[in-house]
């Protein structure tokens, strides 16, 4: 596309080109759009174009571009405090730690605070290894943990292996996922039990005694928005208990209100000894991350040092953004809005496409965290693009959508829809709508070949 034509916008668009060093990108093919503003569910472009954000940006906007309570709850405490050591107490992060851990279950009542997700997976694995006095770390395949080196190591998707160098100690498995089972399970009683016993052989394998952690993503995020089986969790919970080995969930995805719960694990009846979180803690207004701790490995460091620190951890500006993240997630019925949106709009809404568009093979979600898995053939489920790849089909959807106002997340084959947990119906309805549209465009991919027509 070209540079925008607003002097300011343009402007932006040079410097970074010229300056900026982008993420999982190659840098000379990069020709990003410029984002001048955004408010509630949409963000314009430097040519003045309104865009409706399904993406949440990096699923993260839990609450909106904006939330007038969360800015404000930045200017005021910028007015006061905007940083000070993590060694001094402060009310942002005291209040901010309160908050979560009243939302967090039963058993865990301390916030380590760190800057985003992959710190908060470092030192997760870290306070489960020091715990324990062992090594080892079990992580899925389907997975995606952060991109520092622990957490990209525990990483399952091709993201890792450019950055993989020796480090000992991870070892991946396969997490249960009906739809492609590894286990040839036709039920998800199957495949729940199915996944439970090669994770019992795993452990097995490897040595209980070797084994700090596993950690899961409650709900794996870019790897699919995969709802684990019933009785998964549990089993999972158990076989730690059983070995003497931490349970880690990873919620920085699917944490504060994402899936229309505080935690996903609400969901499974299930409690971690450690959770990881960021993004929809305060929307990412200002970078926040951390993990919440068992009383049994806080107590572990009563009397021990615990090795590690960082300087902007509870930062003070990030801990208000929280506090005012959650006050106005509570006050304004957010979480419960949007596992009423899942239930009664997008779920429905997806299914009914799913049996128009012969590209979805398959929907699955809960809440405002959904994905759609796109194929070329239903019999086969050959995906519309390679694992690790693109295609032009996907492509050609994304273009399609762009142009016509709607920013989607895309993950190789996948379209997952992951608005803000504050969007409201009548947004949802224009956006499932455009979606709709372009999926035909896709479906022209396949070996059908066409969408079929509604009777």
């Amino acid at each position: 596309m070209p540079a925008p034509t607003d002097p300011a916008a343009k402007r932006a668009y040079e410097l970074d080109r010229a300056h900026v060093f982008h993420s999982w990108s190659a840098q000379g093919a990069l020709d990003p759009m410029v984002v001048t503003r955004a408010e509630g569910s949409y963000v314009w472009d430097g040519d003045g174009n309104k865009y409706l954000d399904f993406s949440s940006q990096l699923v993260n906007t839990n609450i909106g571009h904006q939330h007038p309570k969360v800015v404000a709850a930045i200017k005021a405490q910028a007015d006061k405090l905007c940083t000070i050591s993590p060694s001094y107490a402060n009310d942002a992060r005291s209040e901010a730690a309160r908050l979560i851990v009243e939302r967090a279950p039963e058993g865990l009542n301390k916030v380590f605070f760190t800057n985003g997700g992959a710190e908060a997976v470092e030192n997760a694995v870290r306070m489960a290894r020091l715990h324990t006095g062992r090594q080892k770390v079990l992580s899925t395949y389907r997975s995606y943990h952060g991109a520092t080196t622990t957490a990209i190591n525990l990483t399952g998707d091709p993201r890792r292996w450019p950055n993989e160098f020796g480090n000992a100690g991870f070892v991946h498995f396969f997490g249960p996922f009906l739809y492609r089972s590894p286990f040839h399970a036709t039920t998800e009683a199957e495949e729940s039990a199915r996944a439970l016993e090669h994770l019992e052989q795993i452990i097995a394998f490897e040595g209980p005694g070797t084994i700090a952690a596993i950690i899961l993503e409650t709900i794996p995020g870019t790897a699919g928005i995969m709802p684990p089986p019933p009785g998964y969790l549990a089993g999972v919970r158990e076989l730690c208990d059983r070995h003497g080995i931490m349970f880690i969930a990873d919620e920085v995805m699917s944490g504060f209100g994402r899936t229309g719960a505080w935690f996903a694990v609400d969901h499974y009846d299930v409690t971690p000894d450690l959770i990881t979180f960021a993004k929809g803690v305060n929307s990412g207004y200002v970078p926040l991350g951390g993990v919440i701790i068992s009383d049994a490995i806080a107590t572990t460091f009563d009397e021990r040092v615990y090795p590690g620190g960082l300087t902007y951890s509870g930062h003070p500006l990030a801990c208000a953004a929280a506090v005012g993240t959650i006050e106005a997630m509570a006050e304004e019925g957010i979480v419960e809005h949007a596992a009423e949106m899942g239930e009664r709009v997008i779920g429905p809404r997806l299914r009914e496409m799913a049996e128009r568009h012969p590209v979805i093979g398959e929907v699955r979600g809960l809440g405002v965290f959904w994905a759609l898995d796109l194929v070329v053939d239903r019999d086969t489920k050959e995906p519309l693009a390679p694992y690790g790849g693109s295609s032009p089909a996907m492509g050609e959807l994304l273009g399609a959508a762009k142009k016509a106002g709607l920013l989607l997340f895309n993950n190789y084959h996948r379209i997952h829809v992951v608005p803000p947990c504050t969007i409201s119906e009548a947004e949802l309805e224009d956006g499932l709508a455009i979606l709709d549209e372009v999926l035909s465009l896709a479906d022209a991919h396949t070996t059908s070949g066409a969408v079929v027509t509604a009777s």
